[in-house]
């Protein structure tokens, strides 16, 4: 997957708000891909938090059809600017 800032969809919907019409907008991302268990993970570790996770692939929400890039934005995504890590930092800071 590649995450998205709240703050970056808010800044785009603004923008396609106030734009001439489109129709469909393209697909929207972060600027990189991240590993869901790897985000929980760190996002556990930020809040200061600690609880195993043990990713799997059976049943639940994420099952196999999640696997690989099914949940990869298009080629031509629009891409934002607020990487995961710095997006992880501001709550960091907001929490303290």
């Amino acid at each position: 997957m590649q995450p998205i800032a709240p703050a970056d969809v808010a800044d785009l919907l603004a923008r396609v708000a106030v734009g001439a019409p489109q129709g469909r907008h393209r697909d929207i991302a972060g600027p990189e891909p991240q590993d869901l268990i790897d985000m929980a993970r760190r996002t556990l570790a930020v809040q200061g938090r600690s609880l195993k996770l043990v990713p799997t692939w059976h049943g639940g929400i994420f099952d196999e059809t999640a696997a690989g890039d099914a949940l990869m934005p298009a080629a031509d995504a629009e891409t934002a600017p607020t990487t995961f890590d710095e997006w992880l930092a501001a709550q960091r800071i907001q929490r303290d």
